[in-house]
């Protein structure tokens, strides 16, 4: 038990197929209630479909687990009705520093722009978002949320997959058209239909303690090469709620890890950091191994993999409940459209083809990252001590410090679903690219562009005043009433005003959306419903916009 949470139990009910004796069908189901299935079940229920989530246990993650959430996960877990909650009890920051042996070699900034919703990243233990994001599946009636259910057989056919469960009161049957496979790393589901993920294994192994303790640290991300504390190892600390701190350290494979988990050999290991004056007490204690390994397809007929079940990455860049949650997102929207008939189930593939992508970015910059912190040769170490012995003082060898290159979206420029420009833009919001965030303001009230976008297709059309807005520009927007998906069309104006037609208006009066989106006036952007940029042009053309919408469904 932990001394600062207590863990929620949660009812099991048992299931109405066990009462009937019937074997139901299901539109989606999905398996694995932590932070990634929850997910994937709220975004669903949101977007009204009914959803059926199994989990074998009844509570959340036990120990702290994964604890940093990147500024896109968080935009996410707005749109499903937990950022608030998660920012307001994380532990907000931006810094990160880097020590070598005394003295600090680099430092850096997750968030150099200003006006931005949310922070760089947070730090916040997995069962507090797990809390947070069960207590929202239970306000949405569309989510039926079963626990004590461990699914322990699966088999698929060309039109549904048909699964056995089994609960305290027996096995039932069910079946569904959709089934996501959210269950971990260890994946029953994985390993019911034979599959396997490929990869690395690093022959390494990390203690995690957390510890309770009231220090003045600041809420910053420090992380020590061969300190005096722990010499040839490394270590992390981490600020977390609760006056809890997470200490890493480098133990080297040849650890025993039930010897290493015992007090009487964490205590000295912490004292010697923190020294003897120090009070503290042991929260929770791991060791772990880390490896960095992904299933080569994430989509299997109707299967689909997301998370840890599909990738596993080492800790070292906050890559995994990160990555996991932005698959939900990828996936979810597009499962929305082939469930309506609204998208062809080839849409299905670019979930695989983009998370692919992503995953195989997320694992490249996570072995690098383990390579450097636990150098494979004499070699490697020596050339690692070098560029950290050079980095004080020369700008070209932080450029080569990696103590994990912290998570950040992946850029999907080479998707099927993207139009290419036709036309010539500077900055970053290129097609494929997560959308940034900006302040502006909506009849005279303060909003954020992320929260104006939500979870649907758009047309940003910037203009200098809606008031010029002719009806050559209402005509060329007209046909999008007929589109084969909903799209709606919002007025970014550097100036307030009445638009014509009763078009929604936000006032970039900051700015700040023409800078980071190279708008000037007639400029349009199509957005997806994950906040991805789609297309964009220079003038609004209906044909253009129809045959990029098109594109982004799949009937392209």
């Amino acid at each position: 038990m932990l001394s600062t949470y207590g863990h929620p139990q949660y009812a099991y009910v048992p299931p109405a197929e066990l009462r009937a004796g019937a074997t139901r069908r299901y539109a989606v189901v999905v398996v694995g209630a932590g932070p990634v299935g929850l997910a994937a079940a709220i975004d669903l229920a949101q977007r009204g479909t009914p959803v059926l989530l199994l989990d074998d246990d009844d509570t959340v993650s036990v120990g702290s687990r994964g604890i940093c959430y990147a500024k896109r996960a968080l935009e996410v877990l707005d749109r499903l009705g937990v950022g608030d909650g998660c920012v307001a009890k994380g532990v907000s920051w931006n810094v990160g520093r880097t020590f070598f042996r005394d003295d600090e070699v680099y430092n850096f900034q997750l968030l150099s722009q200003p006006d931005h919703k949310r922070p760089g990243m947070i730090n916040l233990q997995q069962y507090y978002l797990e809390e947070f994001l069960v207590k929202r599946a239970q306000e949405l009636p569309l989510v039926d949320l079963r626990w004590k259910n461990r699914v322990v057989a699966v088999c698929q056919s060309d039109d549904r997959v048909t699964l056995q469960v089994e609960t305290p009161d027996g096995v039932y049957a069910l079946e569904t058209d959709w089934l996501i496979a959210a269950d971990g790393a260890r994946s029953s589901l994985r390993r019911m239909l034979n599959l396997e993920v490929e990869g690395k294994v690093f022959m390494d192994r990390f203690l995690i303690a957390d510890v309770v303790m009231k220090a003045d640290f600041p809420a910053e991300r420090w992380f020590w090469f061969d300190p005096p504390f722990h010499r040839g190892q490394s270590v992390l600390l981490h600020r977390q709620p609760d006056n809890v701190w997470r200490i890493d350290f480098q133990l080297g494979w040849q650890a025993d890890p039930e010897e290493e988990k015992k007090p009487e050999h964490v205590i000295p290991r912490i004292k010697a950091m923190l020294g003897d004056d120090r009070q503290f007490d042991l929260e929770w204690v791991s060791v772990y191994t880390f490896q960095c390994r992904r299933m080569r397809d994430f989509r299997h007929r109707r299967v689909l993999f997301v998370g840890d079940a599909a990738h596993q990455v080492s800790p070292f860049g906050a890559r995994g409940a990160n990555s996991g949650i932005q698959d939900a997102d990828n996936l979810i929207w597009k499962l929305k459209l082939v469930l309506d008939g609204t998208a062809p189930e080839t849409l299905l593939d670019s979930y695989a083809e983009e998370r692919e992508l992503a995953a195989d970015e997320n694992l490249m910059n996570s072995t690098r990252s383990t390579e450097f912190i636990t150098p494979g040769s004499s070699a490697s170490l020596t050339f690692r001590n070098a560029v950290l012995s050079l980095a004080g003082r020369y700008p070209f060898a932080r450029a080569l410090v990696n103590s994990g290159r912290l998570s950040v979206p992946s850029v999907l420029e080479g998707s099927s679903l993207n139009t290419p420009d036709s036309e010539c833009f500077r900055g970053e919001m290129i097609p494929g690219a997560p959308m940034d965030d900006a302040p502006l303001r909506e009849a005279g009230h303060e909003l954020w562009l992320l929260d104006a976008v939500r979870d649907r297709f758009m047309l940003l059309c910037y203009v200098d005043t809606p008031a010029a807005v002719d009806a050559t520009t209402l005509a060329a927007l007209a046909p999008l009433g007929a589109a084969p998906v909903a799209v709606e069309v919002v007025l970014v104006a550097a100036r307030d005003g009445v638009a014509p037609g009763g078009l929604r208006v936000l006032e970039d009066s900051a700015g700040r959306y023409a800078e980071r989106y190279d708008a000037r006036n007639g400029t349009a952007y199509l957005v997806r419903p994950d906040q991805h940029v789609s297309a964009r042009w220079r003038t609004i053309d209906s044909e253009r916009v129809l045959a990029a919408l098109a594109r982004a469904i799949g009937r392209v």
